[in-house]
């Protein structure tokens, strides 16, 4: 049956249209820029280059962004605040195993890198290709301790392992935390430097049960 739809609702759907539309095309020019500035790098990437691959205007993308730097930052809110969320909603469980819940989600978020070629583009970009130079260097320091403060949070599963009496005496959260976060580092850049070696992604779940085997009882 046709249902007339009143002026009101014509409004909220074509202002609900009209968002869908703008978070869409956000979205196109942050994949865009993603893979180009993780192929060529950000500094020889320009805002031409990311709306011609893109297939927008240059106008589409100044709605959304002032400058290149902008669309940077975006990239790396949107690699680094799904992240967070995960391990906090991960925390939320209280896990009978605190260490083997760790080594879950490990083993779980570079499974998902590896089905993922955007967060991989995006990885590639803030731990190989970009150095944080020029125009880039004030965001260093900021990222350096976003993320030591996301990695810091693995220490809460130590203190809940302790706590359960699952971890070896004399261990500390902080340093195994540490540990942890330095074998991570280790496996991700391996995995980025060359992803489509097959081989040694079937390893990684192997290399992270026999990394996690070590610290707990």
């Amino acid at each position: 049956m046709y249902v007339v739809k009143t002026r009101t609702q014509k409004k909220a759907f074509i202002m609900r249209r009209t968002k869908e539309e703008a978070d869409k095309t956000r979205e196109t020019i942050l994949d865009t820029a993603t893979a180009l500035f993780a192929t060529n790098g950000v500094t020889k990437t320009t805002l031409e280059d990311i709306a011609k691959a893109a297939n927008v205007t240059r106008g589409a993308i100044y709605w959304h962004f002032k400058n290149k730097t902008e669309i940077f930052e975006a990239l790396h809110d949107r690699l680094h605040r799904p992240f967070v969320e995960m391990i906090m909603q991960d925390l939320e469980r209280d896990h009978d195993e605190p260490i083997e819940q760790l080594k879950d989600l490990c083993i779980n978020l570079m499974l998902d890198l590896q089905k993922n070629e955007q967060k991989r583009q995006a990885l590639i970009l803030f731990n190989i290709k970009c150095d944080y130079a020029g125009e880039l260097s004030i965001y260093k320091e900021k990222y350096r301790q976003e993320k030591k403060k996301a990695l810091k949070l693995f220490a809460k599963y130590f203190e809940r392992a302790r706590d359960k009496g699952k971890l070896r005496d004399g261990e500390d959260p902080d340093m195994l935390c540490v540990a942890v976060q330095c074998f991570c580092k280790g496996i991700l850049h391996e995995y980025l430097d060359n992803p489509t070696d097959k081989v040694f992604a079937k390893k990684i779940p192997i290399l992270y049960e026999r990394f996690f085997s070590y610290m707990g009882k």
